[in-house]
Parts: C-alpha cells; sequence; structure tokens
C-alpha cells in the first residue's frame, strides 16, 4: 500500500489539481479582484496566489484520500 504522501505527489494527481487551480483560481480572482484590475488600482498578489493554492490542495488532497481508501479497500 501506498502512503499518502507518495500518492498525493503522483502525476496524474498533480496534473488534475493544476487545471482545477488554473479554472477555479482564474475564477476567484476575477470575481475578487476584478474590479481593481479593471480599474488599474494595485492587485494583492498574496490573494492572487492564495486564490490558486487553495483549489490545488483541495483539489490533490481530495484525490490522494480517495485513491488511498480505494486502495485499502480493495485489500
Amino acid at each position: 500500500m501506498k502512503g499518502f504522501a507518495s500518492t498525493l505527489v503522483q502525476r496524474r494527481i498533480v496534473i488534475n489539481a493544476l487545471r482545477v487551480s488554473l479554472v477555479v483560481g482564474t475564477l476567484l480572482n476575477a470575481i475578487n479582484q476584478g474590479g481593481q484590475f479593471l480599474s488599474g488600482l494595485e492587485i494583492a498578489w498574496g490573494q492572487v496566489l492564495l486564490n490558486f493554492m487553495v483549489p490545488y490542495c483541495v483539489a490533490s488532497y481530495s484525490a490522494a484520500k480517495n485513491e488511498t481508501e480505494r486502495n485499502i479497500n480493495e485489500i
């Protein structure tokens, strides 16, 4: 049985989480800072980073947890 950490960094999980992060992070940034961007105001870059990191973490954790549980149930 693979450990959770090794499952978390599997190529397919990372790629899927990056895709989710790109879509959801872009939407979150448009919602949260779209007005500032369109008005030419300063962007909160820390918030931009978090808007991409949070969906990545949620997607990768969820996928790794499901994969780990599926592997345990197959034993």
